[in-house]
This record gives C-alpha cells, sequence and structure tokens, in this order.
C-alpha cells in the first residue's frame, strides 16, 4: 500500500507508473460478518449499535472481470446505508449478495461470509478489465453507486429500471469504506479539481440522489419559482436539495430540528427556516393515529413563509413520520418526492388530500449514471459544494456510523481510508480560494 499511496503523492507518476505497480493480496476494510446478523436481535433500532457490528479487516483483493475497475480509496464517508447495513435492517444485506451471487460466475464473488461496505469513494484507477476504455491507471475518481448489469432493454432508457439495478457496497460486495475497491467502469466520474480527498468523496450518493429526485425530469423536475419544502434540510440529503432549490431559483422552506442547524440552513441562503423540534409539531397523537390540525397548523406556517402560497414540491425522506403532513400540505396538482423512510416505511396519509386534489407521489431512488454526472459536474463548477461537517479514520467508522444513526452529525460524514492526512487532493487552488467559505461551510459549526 505504501509505494501506492507514494505514487498518488507524487506529481511525477504516470499512468505508465501507476499501471506497474503491483496490486497486493489483501486490504484493509470495513465489514458486517454474516455469522452475527442475529447479534441486534429484540432491541430497539435505536439501541442497534453499529460501533459493535461494524468491523475493520483485512481481506483479500477482488478478482477483476471486464467492465470494471479497481480503485485505490483515499477517502468515503457514511451514508444510511451504512447504518442499515451494520443494524441489519430492514433486511441483512446478506441476502443481497446471496442473490447477486447467482446472476453469473463473475458476480460469484459478491457472495461471502463478509460484506465489505460503503457507496461512497474519491481515489485513483489502479487496474481496469477488459472492454474499459475511457479510463486509465492514475487517473482521479470519484464513484456514484449504481451498479447496473443492462442485459435488460428495460435499463436502457433509464438505467434505474434494469431489473439487476443495485446500489454498490450496500446490494454488492467490495465497497468504498476500504483502501481498494471494486467498481464498474460505468460508476466512475472526474474527481473536482479543488476538493480534497474528503471533501471530493462526501457528495456522490446523496447529491445525485437529491439531484434526480428534485431536478430530474425522472423526479420532480423543479422550475424556478417552486416553493420545495425540504425535510432534514441541514441533513446528508437535505443539504444538497436545499443547494439545488436555491442555485435553481425556488424557494425551500427547510425543516430541521434544532436552532443550529437552522443556522446551517440560513448559511446556505435559505430565508424560510423551520424548527420543528422548537415549534413542537406532533403529528401523531400516538404509535397509531396521527393529527389532521397539526398538519393545518403546519401548513399555516408553511404560508406564512410564501406569501399564502402552498407546496409545490416536497422532498421526502423521513417517511412515516412526516408523510401524512407531506401530502396534506402540497398544493393541487402539486408534487410528492420520496426516496427513503428513515422514520420508517409503512407510510399512512389521507387519499382524499391526493386524489381529490390531483397530487402526485413519485418514488425516486439514487440516479442514473447521467443524473450522477450532471450532479458531479456542479460539484466540479463550484455551483454546488459539499456539505461535509466532519473526518473520521478508517478505524473510526463504527463511530462516524453510530453519529448518523443517532442524527447528532450534520450534513456528510467522511472517512479517510488511504489518505494519511485532511486536506490533501487539491488540484485547482484557485477555485478553491474562490469558494472556500461554502466548501467550509458545515466545518464551522
Amino acid at each position: 500500500m505504501k509505494e501506492i499511496l507514494d505514487a498518488i503523492q507524487s506529481q511525477d507518476s504516470t499512468a505508465a507508473d501507476f499501471a506497474a505497480l503491483s496490486i497486493p493480496e489483501s486490504y484493509r476494510a470495513i465489514t458486517v460478518h454474516k455469522d452475527e446478523t442475529e447479534m441486534f436481535a429484540g432491541l430497539a433500532t435505536r439501541d442497534k449499535d453499529p460501533r459493535k457490528s461494524l468491523h475493520l479487516d483485512e481481506v483479500p483483493v477482488p478478482e477483476l472481470g471486464p467492465g470494471e475497475a479497481l480503485v485505490a480509496v483515499m477517502a468515503s464517508s457514511v451514508n444510511y446505508n451504512s447504518v442499515w447495513t451494520s443494524i441489519f435492517e430492514p433486511l441483512s444485506t446478506f441476502g443481497f449478495l446471496e442473490r447477486y451471487g447467482k446472476v453469473s460466475e463473475l458476480t460469484k464473488r459478491h457472495d461471502l461470509p463478509y460484506h465489505v461496505i460503503g457507496s461512497d469513494l474519491a481515489g485513483v484507477v489502479l487496474r481496469t478489465g477488459p472492454g474499459v476504455n475511457a479510463w486509465n491507471p492514475g487517473d482521479e475518481v470519484v464513484a456514484h453507486c449504481l451498479s447496473v448489469e443492462l442485459e435488460s432493454s428495460d435499463g436502457h432508457n433509464d438505467t434505474m429500471l434494469d431489473p439487476e439495478q443495485r446500489i454498490w457496497g450496500f446490494e454488492t460486495n467490495f465497497g468504498g469504506l476500504a483502501e481498494i475497491a471494486l467498481v464498474k467502469s460505468n460508476q466512475l466520474m472526474p474527481k473536482p479539481k479543488h476538493l480534497s480527498w474528503e471533501e471530493a468523496a462526501a457528495p456522490g450518493l446523496v447529491n445525485s440522489t437529491a439531484y434526480r429526485q428534485l431536478v430530474s425530469r425522472n423526479g420532480a423536475g423543479m422550475k424556478q419559482g417552486d416553493n420545495v419544502l425540504i425535510w432534514g434540510a441541514s441533513g446528508g440529503l437535505g443539504s444538497y436539495a436545499t443547494q439545488f432549490a436555491l442555485a435553481g431559483g425556488a424557494n425551500p422552506i427547510c425543516v430541521v430540528s434544532s436552532p443550529e442547524k437552522a443556522d446551517i440552513c440560513q448559511a446556505m441562503g435559505a430565508e424560510a427556516v423551520i424548527d420543528r423540534n422548537a415549534e413542537g409539531y406532533r403529528f401523531w397523537k400516538d404509535e397509531t393515529t396521527q393529527d389532521p390540525k397539526e398538519w393545518k397548523r403546519f401548513g399555516k406556517r408553511i404560508r406564512e413563509f410564501t406569501g399564502g402560497e402552498d407546496i409545490d414540491i416536497v422532498f421526502e425522506h423521513p417517511g412515516r413520520e412526516t408523510f401524512g403532513a407531506s401530502v396534506y400540505v402540497t398544493r393541487k396538482g402539486g408534487t410528492i418526492t420520496t426516496c427513503a423512510s428513515t422514520s420508517g416505511y409503512m407510510h399512512e396519509y389521507d387519499n382524499r388530500y391526493l386524489w381529490m386534489s390531483l397530487k402526485r407521489i413519485i418514488g425516486s431512488h439514487f440516479a442514473n449514471y447521467r443524473e450522477a454526472w450532471e450532479a458531479n459536474r456542479l460539484i466540479a463548477k463550484g455551483k454546488i459544494h459539499p456539505t461535509l461537517s466532519k473526518v473520521y479514520s478508517l478505524e473510526e467508522t463504527g463511530q462516524a456510523a453510530h453519529d448518523v444513526h443517532r442524527n447528532v452529525h450534520q450534513g456528510k460524514v467522511g472517512v479517510l481510508a488511504l489518505a494519511p492526512r485532511e486536506g490533501l487532493g487539491v488540484r485547482d487552488q484557485e477555485l478553491r480560494e474562490k469558494h472556500i467559505d461554502a466548501i467550509n461551510r458545515f466545518r464551522n459549526v
């Protein structure tokens, strides 16, 4: 690994130099173990601790197949799917690996008694398999997390519709929370030159997800002037949705859970911010009964920010806790886009407010390659900025996942892999200086 790191840090290394590097037989990786999937049985979700289930193991380097690349990972980040993996909810990810292992002789590699997790990376290409022409050893890259086979016609209009669509590092093995990762070549994108490794690794999954859900025609198709309700507006997903709304001329109404998170939204440029805890919204009377009076109070509060207008688009991801309110406050003909359910998957809402007011619910899941590329392009141009708040070492990944699980983090939480310290990898200092305050916005709170 030292030779690989030395080559990456040298300004004189060429593609030939990287191609000549020997690939080690093993590497360090964050894993969960198949024989521990029942370790949290009987515990409430909140009490399941990723620090107990995530391991730092030495694992063999996987075989490189056609259309694939081995990448030296300089930095990664923690997404909520890493939390789900670590607490074995809603399902153990080993079921995903078993199913993927049955697709072909090559995919059998993924069905192992351990799962290398992680769905983000920034790093350097080490090797490419047969059929890879667009990328070469030595290329500095980030990876999006869509893994597809594209042998069915269903995926050729929108690759998210491929029957074999999976999320890398969650539904496949050899993810990004490691020193080396295995990806398909069509997951790779150019690393933004003005960002450090850890900053470049942070946007990936959440930035692309927010782009499709809010901006793309496959999602809400946001336009100028739209009133956009954004739940968790300072968090991993919401912080990018807030930036897209502001950059696209929309009017974000940001919902947060603390004064500190409200301050972050205002620092991004949002004027309408609702601290739901401070204002005491309780959308559920008990475990089984919602409170429509609270929906109405919430809608009235929103109209105070919009000049009496209702919401055009709701950016939904909490799920059960908020979904009834989201459907209610959306304007007639408006859109609720949903990409996750961090508070529960069984959503309940009053369908009268949907069907009689011609509202739409759109399911949105990650992004296709083009959407991910466009989202990364906006990062590279300094139009959208990483929302990195804190960086951990690979050894501390369990704590990083614990922080995300308990929602004590802001924005995105980064993890250093091969990078020996923060701040490395910047290639365009001029562009960086132009946007340095925005790049550090979440680091300064």
